[in-house]
């Protein structure tokens, strides 16, 4: 049973005039713009890898994911690198986000219940909504945002063997 006085801490970021919230567990780090290297035939959200302290860090436009168009970048454009995982295994990924704004700590009793329908957002991947003064922030579990297929693309895409192309509907 779960105790719902338990606090949670969630990094708040926004996305277009949407905010969202992801647990402060995932993110590892928050950096700004550097320079990205394209990876030839990688999905639209892909929009290459980046170096993360001699690693190779796959980067994804969370905007397109979340089908509200490219990411414009701005002074306030941020790289959120997160702990992502993917069946036993875990993997990191960048997530282009249009500004990052604050960590809040929310009591799970202030959590509501993802919307059912008429959201614009897939609610599989968003644990609950939260209000906080006049807004609403949509509560992400980073884990679901990325099926296992389209994480191993990203995995494969991102490393230094051949890209595997992944046809969508």
């Amino acid at each position: 049973m779960k105790d719902a006085t338990k606090i949670n801490s969630y990094l708040t970021f926004k996305l277009r005039d949407e905010i969202f919230g992801a647990n402060v567990a995932k993110v590892l780090n928050i950096l700004e713009m550097t320079k990205i290297t394209k990876v030839p035939n990688s999905p639209s959200y892909m929009k290459g890898v980046i170096n993360l302290r001699g690693s190779v860090l796959p980067l994804l436009d969370t905007r397109i994911k979340f089908d509200m168009g490219e990411t414009v970048y701005t002074t306030n454009t941020c790289i959120l690198v997160l702990d992502i995982e993917m069946g036993g295994d875990t993997v990191h990924v960048g997530a282009l986000v249009d500004s990052v704004l604050e960590v809040i700590e929310i009591d799970n009793d202030h959590i509501q219940p993802p919307p059912s329908i008429g959201s614009k957002y897939k609610s599989e991947f968003i644990d609950g909504m939260a209000k906080i003064g006049d807004d609403f922030i949509m509560l992400l579990n980073m884990d679901l945002i990325f099926s296992t297929s389209e994480l191993t693309l990203i995995k494969e895409s991102s490393g230094d063997s051949q890209v595997e192309v992944e046809t969508r509907v």
